[in-house]
């Protein structure tokens, strides 16, 4: 079963991985532990991506141009 997504879907799941109530529900942390859970987060949410196909539609609606 695929499900086509939008842009403004896939954005969605992207950044609702990165809850504030989660991140403001646990105790301050050491900056290098803080650092290390980001990175953590940042490989979870790109494993959740990859696993998804993303169909050439959902390109964004630009042009990079030198």
């Amino acid at each position: 079963m695929v499900r086509k997504l939008t842009r403004r879907q896939l954005a969605g799941a992207a950044a609702g991985a990165v809850s504030a109530s989660r991140l403001a529900a646990q105790a301050p942390a050491s900056e290098e532990n803080l650092l290390q859970q980001a990175r953590e987060l940042v490989r979870k949410n790109a494993g959740q991506l990859t696993r998804r196909e993303v169909p050439m539609s959902t390109e964004p609606a630009f042009q990079f141009r030198a």
